[in-house]
């Protein structure tokens, strides 16, 4: 048998070619493995929070085990500099060096010390060393001092001395702008993570940029905040040393969970969250026991909140967004089951609340159920194709990782529509036909989707009836005009997403579409330059660029610009801005004011409000 061929330029794979790296080398060139992705600061769970919260986790531990009431945080979000402040014990003063550049090393592995901690791999700190381009630690403890500084990881001066500061740690860094390319703290984003800081730890107190931040009841304020005006009922709280959880219902589709261990927020949850949602379901139908609920009557619209303390949590991953001790399973189902049916019978006016919601959302399902098959049959009996929707070849697969570059754009009218067919890349762009303006879905049942033909055909041509996991494309780009009737409609479909299909939402699949406001051109002949412009200040500049008279186009409606001129505007530099819910705690409150039937309310804000531009009258 014939040897098989090398490559003509391939490598010699010899012991030169094996390399060890330090483990400052090896937290900079495999970040992932550390603090998962790198990102710019856009996503609450992007590497730039991972490390602010590594050094917080440090800070909180202390108070956990009863040593400092208060931590100072501070965010430059100009520069990107962090300053975090705890006043506990203080690291060790011989060993400030090592905890901060030597990993595996640490006091979370000694349970006299550290009980409850978060931090188990002895890695957060270091790792947060080593992707900043500064970094400064100084540990106060009984009147001395020691410090240490660092670029990049790399040890630049130490020393100590005597000191009248508080017992307690100063922790100052920058993340490396080489390993987070762009990145912006958000300080929505921050603000968030302090404030499950505050209700995880009843009494602590977080000082961040001159403000406060302290809770007293813990997770019973967290849904305060998260459920404000949508609760239907006054949240059920527990809790002791191990185990805490509160829940409410809400009107709305889908459920809603925050899960912690140890402090931590588990983003994707774990077993612990698994055990909160069984044992809940089972502790409701234990109190109405004839009712037998099914678990999604139970689910839907719930929000609840569970954190427990375990001494040895198992977590996926040195990020901890989710928790893997499945033998605290069968301990936590049992535990929650008879804490709801204790606070069910003690809370007889909530119970009656919440029972009536589970009957009202059982009821509306079988109602949906029969409007669905009727849906389906009009749809069977009318076409098996989408009259509005003209597919493209490719299609989306989140869980085979397929059709990452398709889109699918919602546009209004059909000169828009064609003007999008005839631009657009077949092999991975659709388009979806709005026939006017849709109906405004806000504060309306999901079986309003069903009886609209409009709406209903949407959601079949996006494949998300059932669950967003469906969805046919991986961008669903609203391309709408760019005048008054446009926002509506964007606005409209807007609300529809996030009233019926919130997780497409959440999860980044929608944008906006947008498109040239003007097509500059100079004036003389000769000169073929022209300039697509989406701001005012764009239009400022192709102006001075094109000299005397230049010819200047207003685009009204996306039926004037040409299928040439379309072709690059959602080519390769398409420009989308994503709808972002996350940073807006209050969603469903904004849209309800915005969009729902509350006119007086609105018309007053808005004339309250109202700008007039005196230069464009």
């Amino acid at each position: 048998m014939p040897a098989p061929l090398l490559p003509t330029n391939a490598a010699v794979y010899d012991e030169s070619k094996i390399k060890t790296l330090s483990s400052l080398e090896h937290i900079r060139a495999r970040l992932s493995m550390y603090i998962g992705r790198a990102g710019d600061g856009s996503d609450y769970d992007d590497g730039v929070y991972i490390l602010l919260k590594e050094v917080i986790d440090n800070a909180v531990d202390e108070y956990i085990m009863g040593f400092g009431k208060r931590v100072d945080v501070k965010v430059d979000l100009a520069t990107g500099k962090v300053c975090v402040r705890d006043y506990g014990r203080g690291i060790p003063l011989g060993k400030v060096v090592d905890c901060v550049s030597q990993i595996n090393t640490g006091a979370k592995y000694n349970d006299d010390v550290f009980q409850f901690s978060a931090g188990l791999n002895g890695v957060g700190t270091k790792a947060v060393n080593a992707l900043s381009s500064e970094f400064l630690v100084r540990s106060h403890r009984d009147g001395k001092y020691a410090y240490a500084t660092f670029k990049e990881g790399i040890l630049q001066r130490k020393g100590g001395g005597e000191t009248k500061e508080r017992n307690g740690t100063y922790v100052e860094f920058t993340p490396d702008p080489k390993m987070f390319p762009g990145y912006v703290f958000q300080e929505e984003h921050v603000l968030r993570r302090l404030r499950f800081y505050a209700y995880l730890n009843a009494g602590l107190s977080i000082h961040y940029n001159g403000q406060v931040i302290h809770t007293e009841n813990g997770l019973l304020d967290l849904l305060a905040d998260e459920v404000q005006f949508e609760k239907i009922y006054e949240p059920l709280h527990y809790a002791d040393k191990m185990l805490e959880f509160a829940f409410t219902h809400t009107n709305r589709f889908s459920e809603e969970n925050f899960s912690f261990v140890n402090g931590q927020f588990t983003s994707e949850g774990g077993t612990h969250l698994s055990a909160f949602r069984e044992g809940l379901v089972k502790g409701i139908n234990e109190f109405a026991p004839k009712s037998k609920f099914d678990p999604d009557d139970v689910r839907e619209g719930l929000v609840g909140a569970v954190a427990i303390r375990l001494k040895d949590p198992k977590f996926e991953g040195q990020t901890k967004t989710k928790l893997g001790n499945t033998e605290i399973r069968t301990e936590v189902v049992a535990k929650v089951r008879q804490c709801v049916l204790e606070l069910l019978n003690r809370n007889k006016a909530a119970a009656d609340k919440l029972l009536q919601k589970i009957e009202d959302t059982r009821k509306l399902r079988k109602e949906l159920s029969e409007v669905k098959k009727i849906s389906r049959d009009r749809s069977r009996a009318t076409s098996f194709r989408i009259r509005q929707l003209s597919d493209c070849k490719g299609h989306y697969d989140k869980a085979r990782g397929k059709g990452e570059d398709t889109a699918i754009f919602i546009c209004e009218g059909r000169s828009a529509a064609g003007t999008l067919k005839l631009a657009r890349n077949a092999a991975t762009q659709a388009v979806f036909e709005l026939r006017g303006k849709p109906l405004n879905s806000c504060g309306k049942r999901l079986d309003f989707v069903y009886k609209n033909e409009e709406l209903f055909n949407l959601m079949k041509a996006l494949d998300i009836g059932e669950t967003v996991d469906h969805l046919r494309y991986r961008k669903v780009i609203l391309a709408t005009d760019a005048d008054v009737d446009g926002l509506h409609i964007r606005n409209l479909m807007i609300t529809y997403f996030i009233r019926f299909f919130d997780r497409l939402v959440k999860e980044g699949y929608l944008y906006i579409l947008e498109t040239p406001l003007f097509r500059v051109r100079p004036g003389h002949k000769g000169d073929d330059r022209q300039f697509y412009c989406y701001t005012e200040e764009e239009r400022v500049k192709a102006i001075d660029a094109c000299g005397k008279n230049p010819e200047i186009t207003r685009f009204k409606g996306l039926g004037e610009v040409s299928k040439d001129e379309f072709k690059d505007f959602i080519g390769e530099n398409m420009r989308l801005t994503p709808v972002d819910m996350n940073r807006d705690l209050r969603i469903n409150e904004t849209i309800s004011f915005y969009m729902g039937e509350n006119t007086p309310d609105r018309r007053k804000y808005i004339m309250d409000n109202l700008v007039v531009d005196v230069e464009n009258l």
